[in-house]
């Protein structure tokens, strides 16, 4: 297992309610994860997958709600999650989990994502630079919404 976190984060001009409706919605939004289809049931311990395609392969990402905390007020879901395109074999020690973390704050919503098991700092630097991407595309679908 990798010791290394990826942090992305972003400030959304959009009430809290929304950002978690884009992030726990399902369907496809260009901007998002690739264009990638998103598929849940948003319970814990239901599967999630993403299916899409990157640079000209078909991926089906997949993993599950391990945590979810909406009850009065949404603001984390963790997932886990395995890319078969990184070419490692569908095993627990390949897979990372997602810490989607949401602030109210004065000017909308603070989004937080932590991604854990980074083999390196360059594989860490690289899945941050990823989900900076994905967060900018929520960003931009929720303040759509707002």
């Amino acid at each position: 297992m990798g010791d290394f976190v990826a942090r992305a984060e972003a400030t959304v001009r959009a009430p809290r309610r929304t950002v978690w409706r884009v992030l726990t919605s399902n369907g496809a939004h260009p901007e998002i994860m690739f264009g990638a289809e998103v598929r849940s049931d948003w319970r814990l311990g239901s599967p999630i997958t993403w299916s899409g395609e990157w640079e000209g392969r078909s991926f089906e990402d997949h993993g599950r709600v391990i945590e979810l905390e909406d009850r009065e007020e949404p603001w984390r879901i963790v997932l886990t999650h395995f890319s078969p395109l990184t070419g490692l074999p569908d095993e627990p020690d390949n897979y990372h989990t997602l810490r989607f973390e949401l602030e109210e704050t004065a000017g909308g919503t603070r989004v937080t994502l932590d991604q854990d098991n980074n083999p390196t700092r360059e594989a860490a630097e690289h899945s941050q630079r990823n989900w900076a991407q994905m967060l900018a595309g929520v960003k931009a679908v929720a303040e759509r919404d707002a």
